[in-house]
């Protein structure tokens, strides 16, 4: 499993500080020093948006498509070769910076925060891929960021959500923050409908780790 002792010390630390996405520059900072790593930065796309992707072979050509939180750009870089106009953005310049590894890419990487999304955003994205992100955000501003998220969500656009899962009767955890189906819901009530909805267990080195699979839509 993963080591994300740092993870919790940074994210414990600015969150008392009133900053609670503070961290992120300062992971990757630290990282880009090698004094730390990134728990989920395994140079590959994630492996639940590919076998959605070969599952459901949405339409590309011509669409935009939204990485949110993009982290080095794996997930950008994928979308971008299976057909979409691709943008990806992360809180982070320095993660920001680290996609120059995809020299030719015609991804457009923008260095953005979730809570102040460029205007023109809203409503913009045919599909739009979220994995990692809310799970590193404290309950307390979550729903905030799932209804930014939502807004960008296109007429007829696809929402995929990947995320830790676990039950209204379970404890909260640690980061990553495992979410409920009822915190998701505030997808639903932020104007999407529900497409596809899957409740799985998968192996993160030798841990079982349950998730949900969800994707979205906006009506024409």
């Amino acid at each position: 499993m993963p080591d994300r002792s740092r993870v919790r010390e940074l994210s414990a630390e600015y969150t008392r500080k009133g900053g609670p996405t503070g961290w992120f520059d300062r992971l990757y900072q630290e990282a880009a020093e090698g004094k730390t790593h990134i728990p989920w930065d395994d140079r590959a796309p994630n492996p639940h948006l590919v076998s959605f992707m070969n599952r459901h072979a949405p339409h590309a050509d011509g669409k935009r498509a939204l990485v949110i939180g993009c982290g080095l750009g794996d997930d950008a870089q994928y979308l971008q070769d299976a057909g979409f106009s691709t943008t990806a953005f992360d809180i982070s310049p320095t993660a920001i910076a680290a996609a120059v590894r995809f020299p030719h890419s015609r991804v457009t990487f923008v260095a953005a925060a979730l809570f102040q999304p460029p205007v023109a955003w809203t409503r913009d994205f045919h599909f739009i891929f979220e994995a990692n992100t809310l799970q590193a955000l404290p309950a307390a501003i979550r729903s905030e960021a799932i209804e930014k998220i939502a807004a960008s969500v296109a007429p007829g656009g696809t929402l995929l959500v990947v995320a830790r899962a676990r039950d209204e009767s379970d404890p909260p955890g640690e980061i990553p923050w495992p979410l409920t189906r009822s915190e998701l819901d505030t997808f639903k009530a932020a104007g999407l409908l529900e497409s596809t909805f899957e409740d799985f267990h998968d192996s993160e080195d030798s841990s079982s780790v349950r998730r949900f699979r969800i994707s979205y839509t906006r009506a024409k």
